[in-house]
């Protein structure tokens, strides 16, 4: 059987980096195991769900280096979902209830204050057909809930009855059936709530591993009885701990909080958020991956932490610098060609500045450095504007390679008497215009002679 996994996220949001880290999971576990990866829009709620959001979705997973084998969106499947629904009325295993969203409160109200768990009664399995007639009449349309099979006989005797699974992440789980509520399936306007779609789905699209967020722990073991009660083979499942800020506030798509649209647009590269979501809260050291293929190596299900992963967002910068610092030219050749660096000097520029990036994009502010012709507009004291004119006069003749900044600051230091800070800080203020930057050894043959000489104060 060929593993099947599936991402199914709701298009009412943008996708945040916790989001990411359950697609990544599902990601790398198909890819282990050479299996598919399914990308399915959980987009049954009409009034909430965005195309503008499907389609920013698909480029965030792109961006991160998910490329689905199977795009599908569950608002085109309801021929499936009427017929989970009618094969659960005929088992006699989904029931209709006509209380208002007030009288559920009050009912969990009124058993919290006797003590007991806010369990749903099964009240509208006594209703008979003239009281549901009348409810009707009132113009009331019902929610259907499907009844758990946590009793022997009498269903309003309900007794513990533990589901037990394997979980792919954390290990041997058990829920116990008779603690839940009979969960809504269908609202009263007719639509889904997610887990009869999802388990629909699940059964005729072969999913063979549902990974998700442990908040969801709960649900599987009425999620494992539906399956069940659609005669269905249940999959594997696996629960990973949540990611939070390091004050523990959870990620929201509502809030856009961390979206990956956001990262993205921040100059984050997509192998330091893959190298974050994944390895946080994971016996593996948070470090930069240079490949998904490398992920795929370090990538451990069964190494992920029970409790949720706390991250700072600004580890991110730090990830981003190691990816970048170590990006090989050929990585980097068409993204520096959309910032107008082509040509000879494309290679040996990359290679020079790539180390004192923060982003990417940053590349540009130095090819502008070096393309500028003329000195920098900075302003030097009566004694550094004396220094570097002998500085400029001792500049070695051409060929100019990387020994040559060498060359001219040891015959700069004998003519001059200066050393350390007080030789090399004026001579990188007047060939750049920073107190910092990449080696001027590499620097130096980049700018020329003719472009070097044009910089003399």
């Amino acid at each position: 059987m060929t593993v099947t996994v599936r991402f199914a996220p709701s298009p009412t949001g943008h996708i945040h980096i916790g989001n990411a880290r359950t697609a990544l999971f599902n990601w790398l576990f198909a890819n282990k195991a050479n299996g598919r990866f399914i990308l399915r829009f959980d987009d049954t709620d009409v009034a909430r769900s965005r195309q503008e959001y499907a389609d920013q979705i698909q480029k965030d997973l792109f961006w991160l280096g998910i490329k689905p084998d199977v795009t599908a969106h569950q608002s085109s499947r309801f021929v499936t979902y009427e017929a989970a629904v009618e094969t659960l009325k005929a088992k006699g295993v989904l029931y209709p209830c006509y209380e208002t969203p007030d009288e559920l409160e009050r009912k969990r109200r009124l058993r919290l204050s006797r003590r007991l768990p806010p369990v749903y009664g099964r009240e509208a399995l006594k209703l008979t057909d003239g009281e549901k007639k009348a409810f009707k009449a009132e113009g009331r349309k019902p929610h259907w809930r499907f009844l758990l099979p946590n009793f022997a006989a009498d269903p309003f005797a309900p007794q513990r009855t533990e589901v037990h699974w394997d979980d792919v992440v954390r290990g041997p789980q058990t829920v116990d059936l008779a603690s839940m509520s009979d969960p809504v399936l269908v609202r009263e306007d007719g639509t889904y709530l997610y887990t009869l779609p999802s388990v629909a789905d699940d059964i005729e699209m072969g999913v063979t591993h549902v990974i998700r967020g442990d908040d969801h722990v709960t649900n599987t073991g009425a999620q494992i009885a539906l399956f069940k009660a659609l005669d269905a083979e249940q999959p594997a499942f696996g629960h990973h701990n949540l990611l939070t800020t390091s004050t523990g506030e959870g990620l929201s798509k509502r809030t856009g909080s961390l979206s990956i649209k956001g990262l993205r647009e921040a100059g984050i590269e997509p192998l330091a958020v893959a190298s974050l979501a994944v390895l946080i809260g994971t016996s593996e050291s948070v470090a930069a991956v240079y490949s998904l293929d490398e992920l795929v190596q370090r990538f451990e299900p069964t190494a992920t932490s029970k409790s949720a992963s706390k991250f700072d967002p600004a580890d991110l910068d730090g990830l981003n610098r190691d990816i970048l610092h170590a990006m090989p030219f050929a990585t980097a050749k068409p993204r520096l060609a959309e910032l107008g660096i082509e040509g000879e000097k494309a290679e040996p520029f990359w290679l020079c500045v790539r180390g004192n990036l923060d982003r990417f994009a940053d590349a540009a502010e130095w090819w502008t450095i070096i393309s500028k012709k003329g000195r920098p507009a900075t302003e030097f004291s009566a004694e550094d504007e004396a220094f570097l004119a002998q500085a400029f006069a001792e500049l070695p003749p051409e060929p100019w390679d990387q020994m040559t900044w060498k060359v001219w600051t040891d015959r700069v230091k004998q003519v001059t008497g200066r050393k350390g800070k007080t030789l090399f800080m004026p001579l990188r203020l007047a060939l750049t215009g920073r107190d910092s930057g990449p080696e001027l050894a590499n620097f130096l043959p980049l700018l020329g002679v003719e472009e070097t000489q044009a910089r003399r104060p």
